[in-house]
């Protein structure tokens, strides 16, 4: 494969790591989730305050998470819930991750503005790093976040836990291509299954 310069120095704004995994190829970077995006949990307004819910501002809960991207959410906040609770606003194109229970390790890319409830972790991804990369790495991932959530009827890990977990990071261009191949394979995959 090819690599790229990172745009916008991306390598310099990340800085580089000791004490890694494996090695990676030059011109990719050693990083943790934490430094490629702005990670927040979300919250759970009052549900005996009847004025927080039946909204227009989507509430999304970690079932609502279906390994893909996010197109629908049945239940809804209202602005006074926004303003009054710790529950945030998450914008278009945030990368959501489960954090507790039968759920942990499911994600999902919202495709509009959304809350969460606490279960959920979201990372508004930074300028040079592809939304769709960090979303791969995750489902990738998913089984090392599922051991760090230990056993008990109630695993969960927590956002440092997700904010510390390293990244081999490519440059911005790589970053694409590799999405390109992955999703080409997960399309031939889809057709197989379709045909069995």
């Amino acid at each position: 494969m090819i690599y790229n310069e990172y745009s916008n120095n991306i390598a310099e704004r990340i800085g580089h790591y000791t004490q890694l995994p494996f090695e990676v190829p030059q011109n990719w970077s050693w990083t943790t989730l934490g430094k490629i995006g702005k990670w927040q949990s979300g919250s759970t307004p009052n549900r005996l305050n009847k004025d927080y819910y039946n909204g227009n501002i989507p509430w999304l809960k970690t079932g609502d998470l279906n390994d893909g991207y996010i197109t629908h959410i049945p239940e809804y906040i209202t602005e006074k819930a926004l303003n009054e609770t710790s529950v945030k606003l998450n914008p278009t194109g945030s990368v959501l991750i489960a954090m507790y229970g039968a759920t942990i390790g499911k994600i999902g890319i919202l495709t509009f503005p959304a809350t969460t409830n606490q279960a959920c972790c979201a990372c508004e991804v930074f300028n040079g790093i592809d939304r769709e990369f960090i979303f791969l790495f995750l489902l990738s991932h998913r089984e090392e976040f599922i051991k760090m959530g230990g056993g008990g009827a109630q695993p969960n890990i927590s956002k440092e836990k997700i904010i510390n977990t390293y990244i081999p990071l490519p440059p911005f261009m790589e970053q694409k291509r590799i999405i390109n191949v992955v999703n080409k394979i997960f399309a031939q995959l889809d057709a197989i299954m379709e045909s069995l």
